[in-house]
């Protein structure tokens, strides 16, 4: 019986000197049919320096009026979700850091790094953005005003959904498809 299916994103603000440091702000999870698992707020465990509000759509008003639970809760929770599971996501290696947690190499399904992708793009040495990819190859508009956390997973899903065969195919003949993540983030996959 095939693994079980969990679309991952996650939404970042920025602590540290400019905010150029991310740290978890909201996570999703989605079935394999988009429908959602689980979706929280994660109250900030540093001070906030950027709520990079052009790109998120959180503010700082955000935190006094939405549920947030504790980042140790969201990071026990996501990793009890996706243990034993296929999780689907874009540029994965950057969702595992911000949550502190590791999964399975042979389990992810990256669209970020995904070759035939890349090629039918006509950009083989590049990871390409998530909205890019769901108009080219989906004609779909995603995170028109800010990125959503949910409506991320949910196209990753589908997408991913749409070449599930031909990917499955690649890794059942032993053709790993994907590119690999860069490097500094290997301690995320084991």
């Amino acid at each position: 019986m095939p693994k079980e299916l969990i679309g991952l994103s996650c939404v970042c603000v920025g602590m540290g000197e400019g905010g150029t440091i991310s740290m978890l702000g909201r996570v999703s999870l989605v079935d394999r049919l988009g429908n959602t698992l689980y979706d929280t707020f994660v109250k900030p465990s540093s001070k906030i320096e950027s709520y990079r509000e052009t790109t998120t759509g959180l503010g700082s008003s955000y935190f006094g009026t939405h549920d947030a639970v504790p980042f140790d809760t969201a990071q026990r929770d996501v990793a009890a979700w996706i243990r034993d599971k296929i999780v689907v996501g874009h540029r994965l290696w950057l969702n595992f850091q911000v949550l502190g947690i590791s999964h399975p190499t042979v389990d992810t399904r990256d669209l970020g790094l995904y070759l035939p992708f890349r090629t039918a793009l006509s950009t083989p040495n590049e990871v390409i953005g998530l909205p890019t990819l769901m108009w080219h190859l989906m004609k779909r508009k995603i995170r028109e005003g800010f990125v959503d956390s949910l409506e991320d997973a949910r196209a990753t899903i589908d997408l991913y959904r749409s070449e599930s065969k031909a990917w499955e195919g690649y890794n059942k003949a032993g053709q790993w498809p994907c590119a690999l993540p860069p490097v500094a983030y290997n301690r995320y996959y084991t």
